[in-house]
Formats: C-alpha cells, sequence, structure tokens
C-alpha cells in the first residue's frame, strides 16, 4: 500500500483534488467525511460534544448545528482546543482502522486530512498539498460558502500558515489557475504517486472517544 498524505488550507480546493484522485482509482479516507458520521445522532461523540457545550449546539431535528458550533468555537481557541480533543481522537481510530484495510491491497490510499500539518503523521509514502494564496482562499469562502470576509479570515487563522503547509510538501498542486490546468497537474501527481514506495506498517488502531468533559 502507498500512503499519502493530502492537506491543504480552508479554500484551497482540497476536495476538488480528492475526488479527481478517486477518479483515477486512488483509494480516499476523507477525514472531514469520517468527522461528520461521527457527530450524528447518538454517536459517543456528539454526545461529549453536548456535555461540552451544551444542548444549544444542536438543532431542532436533534443534530449538530456546526455553523452555531463554529461561531462559537473560531471565537475562543479554548473551545477550539476542547472541540479538537473530542473529535480528533476518534477520527483518528476510524483513520487507523481504514488504513488497516488496505495494507496489503497494493492500492495507492489518499488520506486526506485537512489539519496534517497541524496534527503532525509518520509512516506516509508521501505528502501533497493543494496550494492556493491566502487571499484566493479568502474570496472563496466568502463568494461559495457564504462567510463574511472576517470569519473567513478567522478559519484561515487558525490553521497553520501557508508556509508552513508548502514547507512539509512532497509535491504541490497549484489550484489558483483553470480547472484545464487542475486536472492536468492532478494527472501528473498521480503518476508520480504511483511510483512512491510502500507505506510503513502502522500500528494497530487503539484508543476510543474520550469520555464527555
Amino acid at each position: 500500500m502507498i500512503l499519502v498524505g493530502l492537506t491543504g488550507g480552508i479554500g484551497a480546493g482540497k476536495s476538488t483534488v480528492s475526488a479527481l484522485l478517486t477518479a483515477h482509482g486512488a483509494v480516499v479516507i476523507d477525514a472531514d467525511a469520517i468527522t461528520r458520521a461521527l457527530q450524528e445522532p447518538g454517536q459517543p461523540v456528539l454526545a461529549a460534544i453536548v456535555e461540552r457545550f451544551g444542548s444549544g449546539v444542536l438543532s431542532a431535528d436533534g443534530r449538530l448545528d456546526r455553523a452555531g458550533l463554529a461561531e462559537i468555537v473560531f471565537a475562543d481557541p479554548d473551545s477550539l482546543r476542547d472541540l479538537n480533543s473530542i473529535v480528533h481522537p476518534a477520527v483518528g481510530v476510524e483513520i487507523a482502522r481504514r488504513i488497516a484495510a488496505e495494507q496489503d491491497s497494493g492500492r495507492v490510499v489518499v488520506l486526506d486530512v485537512p489539519l496534517l500539518v497541524e496534527t503532525g503523521r509518520g509512516g506516509l509514502s508521501g505528502i501533497v498539498v493543494v496550494d492556493v494564496p491566502t487571499e484566493t482562499a479568502v474570496e472563496r469562502l466568502v463568494l461559495q460558502r457564504g462567510m463574511s470576509e472576517d470569519d473567513a479570515r478567522a478559519r484561515v487563522a487558525v490553521q497553520a500558515s501557508r508556509n508552513e503547509r508548502l514547507a512539509k510538501a512532497d509535491v504541490v498542486i497549484d489550484n489558483s489557475t483553470t480547472r484545464e490546468d487542475l486536472e492536468k497537474r492532478v494527472a501528473e501527481v498521480w503518476a508520480w504517486m504511483q511510483q512512491l514506495p510502500d507505506a510503513e506498517r502502522p500500528p494497530e488502531p487503539r484508543g476510543s472517544v474520550p469520555p464527555p468533559r
């Protein structure tokens, strides 16, 4: 198994790159999708979030009000840290299980993780960073996600800096030009991925959702 880390700042278009790699044949493990699944009603992660932040973070149907929770945590570093301490361990366990399932598959597995640089991860065959200028990311968040400019800049600010991400990259995908250019670059990167050495065998997945705080 070749295991490649894929990351990029918010608004960089990492999900688009991930979809293109899937079309080429990559197995994509999407940390954001795992996070959403673990925050569904009935999941221990959601119970822990409600225990910490109160029932006000739930919508009328009992689901997590992601926008409301985001307003809380991105305005308060301590709240963001508490949320991450609830969510990240559980996501990490599920990611480890999925990687283990592909260990002997001989396939290219792409680990799509927004905070790859911030959290750090060993055992990867390579790291790909999807990159756009900061102002481009802010503009996309405002136009495509309906954020205010202040909110967009706050989201960007809590992540690793652009330079920090680029310093960790084995390969950079510039997503500030055209769709045609992006598809061509992703095809080149896919060819590069297929030539990488196999990843180290990871330890057996361990851990569980931390208790409510």
